[in-house]
């Protein structure tokens, strides 16, 4: 192919990397990068990756751009791999035909990830993206309709609604999917990316009681179960606020699942806190969780807070891992014998609108069937045809 578009980090980054590609002059060879530079170990990838590139394909000229190459500029343009550098405010026009598109992409050919909103007004103090992102800004209804519709005549079966902070996008983020599903009669899936729990309205509420479009997996952005480690990072929900979050939307979807992104070790961190943050995994009942060991980012508050030793935050950030699983693997194994509906995604695997991983034999990409669940194989499940 003479454009191959790398992407590290965001689900809005996946959207924006493959509009980019498909935006490049037709015959060039260039290699785009969409870096990430939500942690320290984000930008290390970042450039292990464009390494990697140029040693598999060193004839053609790699492009960076996404967050680290915004906020480290310089030092992307030093590496002799690369041939140019472009900020985010950019990446769209990167190859100098400007897009009003929405960012959105496929993934496998059946489910596309499209952008509704960018940027952060907020300032948490671990995190450096609101200065890579700029502040929040939505996109027009109908541009993301536009979108929508476009990705379903390219063969979507499920769309996931993305963005830095999706749920402050202007007007109302449940109005927005409430007009998507009214107006895009052929939209029979759809999912959203990460969630701020303070931030869901009435009118998503509603609609994950009533529904069943929305697929039932919400993804939250808790970082933390321990109000005063809550407070020094500058989040607007306590701890008593997630769990009764997740309650609302438990008892709107008994079905629901939750996903979470968990920092371990952020400084100050004393063992009674990271406690706190473990029994949340339990207590919002996380079958999904992403855990970060913190990572001192440049130019934030969280980077001059006094830090905890790094094999502490590491030892940490592993007992949260193994919490976490422990408790997938529960659910996993609840999931037996049960009847769940699957989007085919690739080699006959895919997967439930709680986000569990099924796979059916015989089955072809773009298939949505109703299966049973038969059995459990590793990290995923089995199920046949009802």
């Amino acid at each position: 192919m003479s454009v191959e578009a790398i992407t590290l980090g965001c689900r809005l980054n996946f959207a924006e990397s493959d509009t980019i590609a498909r935006l490049a002059p037709a015959g060039e060879e260039w290699i785009v990068v969409n870096s990430c530079a939500v942690t320290n170990e984000a930008v290390r990838q970042t450039r292990q990756a464009i390494r990697h590139a140029h040693k598999r394909r060193p004839d053609a000229r790699i492009l960076v751009t996404g967050c680290a190459a915004e906020l480290e500029p310089a030092s992307f343009d030093a590496m002799p791999e690369v041939s140019r550098v472009v900020g985010n405010a950019n990446k769209l026009s990167a190859f100098g035909r400007a897009s009003v598109m929405t960012p959105s992409g496929l993934l496998g050919q059946v489910k596309s990830f499209v952008a509704v909103q960018t940027g952060c007004d907020h300032r948490c103090t671990f995190c450096s993206i609101w200065q890579a992102r700029g502040p929040s800004r939505s996109l027009p209804f109908q541009t993301i309709r536009d979108a929508v519709t476009r990705e379903i005549d390219r063969g979507a079966r499920e769309i996931i609604l993305t963005g830095v902070d999706i749920t402050d996008y202007e007007g109302g983020l449940g109005i927005l999917c409430q007009r998507l599903l009214a107006t895009e009669q052929r939209l029979q899936r759809l999912r959203l990316s990460s969630l701020d729990s303070i931030e869901i309205d009435d009118a998503l509420f509603e609609l994950i009681a009533g529904d069943d479009r929305l697929m039932p997996h919400f993804h939250l952005s808790l970082q933390a179960g321990d109000d005063l480690i809550l407070k020094r990072m500058k989040r607007r929900h306590s701890r008593a606020d997630a769990v009764r979050t997740v309650e609302r939307i438990k008892a709107a979807r008994p079905d629901a699942t939750i996903g979470a992104d968990l920092i371990a070790g952020f400084p100050t961190e004393t063992e009674k806190m990271a406690l706190n943050s473990l029994k949340l995994i339990d207590d919002c009942d996380v079958t999904a969780a992403h855990v970060f060991p913190f990572s001192p980012r440049p130019d934030t508050p969280g980077a001059r807070m006094p830090q905890l030793a790094p094999e502490l935050v590491k030892t940490r950030a592993a007992r949260l891992r193994e919490a976490a699983a422990a408790r997938r693997s529960r659910w996993l194994d609840s999931l037996i014998g049960s009847t769940q509906r699957i989007l085919v995604e690739n080699h006959g695997k895919g997967h439930a609108g709680n986000l569990a991983p099924v796979v059916v034999a015989g089955t072809r990409r773009g298939q949505l069937l109703d299966v049973q669940v038969t059995c459990r194989d590793g990290d995923h499940l089995v199920g046949v045809p009802v």
